[in-house]
Formats: structure tokens, sequence, C-alpha cells
């Protein structure tokens, strides 16, 4: 069977920074970007708290969904992680240490292309370790509501969305990418976080959003068919294109690169952890392998041998460890 990934595992080349301010907080927040050894996995440290403690971006780190992901280890938070994370992801970076002198990661422009271009000026180097991969063979589901999640098997990694809004300005959108960097980086990079123009308000008033502006936010007017951004839109249907980005960075907290087609329908990010949470505790319905030297997957390696391989992966990612507390349809 074939895999598009490259075999082995990489972390960037020499360090990045850039400085923003935090999308709720309204604080500058400086963040830098340092290689790190394979099997590291994405970590981030916070500076101001004295640097010492890490918190993994994996799953069982997860403490908020509301407005963005939150992820928080031993009283340490660090929030509004998607967009980075949907960066590191789609850049095929496996290791990294992320430091910041704030709570939230900078949201930019909203988008995830800051952090990509980023990136690209870290360079990218190829380590030793080979990576593991989340293969999933039978079809998992997960149903919040109106939402829903669906992720089957599939060669590569597939991601199709879809948003319904009852207005004239979005209405219903779909989207639908095979990913590689180039296609992240044309096709999704650039879409921008949005919210309606109340909302917005509603958040100031609350002490949320300090940092929301026009430079960083598309503002949908009351209206609802226009928005307030004087430069308008980056792509026609950019509101789905960043739910896509969205769910890409959320996925990222399964620790390992997924193999399959997801489908995600009116999905936030706390029907994204739910639906984590889902896959995680579908036992039968996935396999963590290694890559071969060629990128594909080595089957002898996958966790349901329950081998010695099987033991060392699952050592190496806990929290793929199944919990039978959330019943799933597979």
């Amino acid at each position: 069977m074939y895999c598009p990934l490259e075999p082995h595992q990489h972390t960037i080349v020499q360090p990045a920074s850039c400085c923003g301010v935090g999308l709720h907080t309204g604080r500058t927040v400086h963040l830098t970007m340092k290689p790190a050894p394979v099997d590291n996995g994405i970590r981030f440290f916070r500076s101001d708290l004295g640097g010492h403690t890490p918190v993994r971006a994996v799953l069982d780190k997860v403490i908020d969904t509301r407005l963005a992901t939150t992820i928080g280890d031993q009283g340490v938070v660090v929030s509004t992680i998607e967009h980075l994370l949907a960066a590191l992801r789609s850049s095929d970076i496996d290791n990294v240490d992320i430091e910041l002198d704030s709570a939230e990661v900078p949201i930019m422009d909203g988008s995830a292309e800051p952090f990509m271009k980023l990136l690209k000026q870290a360079g990218r180097n190829r380590q030793e370790g080979v990576r593991r991969v989340l293969r999933i063979t039978k079809p998992v589901s997960f149903t919040d509501r109106d939402c829903t999640l669906t992720v089957t098997p599939h060669d590569g990694f597939k991601v199709t969305g879809k948003i319904s809004f009852d207005n004239c300005l979005i209405q219903t959108q779909t989207y639908s990418i095979e990913f590689t960097t180039e296609r992240f980086c044309k096709e999704i990079a650039r879409a921008r976080t949005f919210g309606y123009v109340e909302q917005v308000e509603e958040l100031w008033a609350n002490g949320l959003a300090l940092g929301g502006t026009l430079e960083n936010v598309i503002a949908i007017h009351w209206d609802r068919r226009s928005i307030l951004n004087e430069d308008g839109l980056r792509y026609q249907d950019e509101f789905i294109r960043h739910k896509v980005l969205d769910l890409v960075g959320d996925l990222t907290l399964l620790g390992c690169p997924l193999l399959g087609h997801v489908f995600s329908f009116k999905a936030g990010h706390t029907q994204h952890l739910g639906f984590m949470e889902a896959i995680v505790a579908a036992r039968d319905c996935w396999e963590l392998v290694e890559l071969d030297a060629d990128g594909s997957p080595a089957v002898r390696d996958g966790v349901a041998d329950g081998n010695q391989s099987s033991a060392k992966a699952l050592v190496a990612m806990p929290h793929l460890r199944p919990s039978q507390a959330i019943p799933v349809a597979c």
C-alpha cells in the first residue's frame, strides 16, 4: 500500500522567531521555534513562567476548546495553538520546541501563512528516526447534534470540510484537499479566522478577543451580506478553507500523521476533540505503524499486531492508548 509520506522524522534546521499579539489577551507575544531531537514531538514552553515545564501538543493535554484549542500541564497553559500546529503538520515537522512569553500563541494575520514563512526560514532537517503513522483501517464517526466528523481508510491524508450558515454571505461551502505542503500553502494557509461583528463586540465586553482587529479577523457585517475588511476575501470560499485549516491543526494533537480521509460537517474545536477521542477509542479501526525506507507503512509494526515494536510505539505516544470510556461505531 502506497503512503505519500517521507519515512524519516524531521525537525527544523535553526531557530526562528516572530512577534505578534494574542487574539484573546491582546498582549504582545514573542515566540521562538527551536530544533528538537527524534521522538520529541511538539512541545511548548512558557518563558514567562520560568520555561521549565513543557506542555506537549497531544490529545490528553487539551483543557479547553472554547473559541480556540488550549493545552495545559501542571498549571502551564498555552492557547490558540491550532494555526501553528496546522503549519507544522503541513510542513512535515515532527519534532520542535516552541518557546513563548505569554499564555497564547500570537494570532499574526489570523491565518497559518506567517507560520509557514517562519518554518521556511527555519529550514527542514531530516532525522534518523522513522515516522510512526496512525493509519485508519475502518471508518470511525463522531456526531454532536448537527455536527458530524468521519474518517475512512485512504492512502494519503485528505480532508473534506462542509459548513452551512443561514446568511447570504457564507451559505453552504464545501472544500476538499489531498494534503501536500505545496497545496496547503497555495489553497489553505492564507485563510483567516472569522466572526460576526456583534460576536466580536460581545467578546470585547467580556474581556476576550482583545487583540482582534480587521488585520487578523474577517469581520462579517451586521447585514450578513459583506465583510468590514477593506481588502476583501483572500479566497471566495475563505470561510470553509479556514475551517479545514483549524481541523488540520487540531488533528496534529493525535501525535503523529494520520492516514485517512476526514470528512467534517459544521464542526468546531470541541467536536474535533470528541472526534479524536473517538478515533483513539476505536481500537479495531486503526493501526499505529512505522514507515519503511520507501515511505510505505510496515504493517508488521502496527499496534494491532501486539508485538514488541507496537509496545515501543505506544510508549512513545501514550496518548494513543485506547480508552473504553467513549463508545463508537466502526
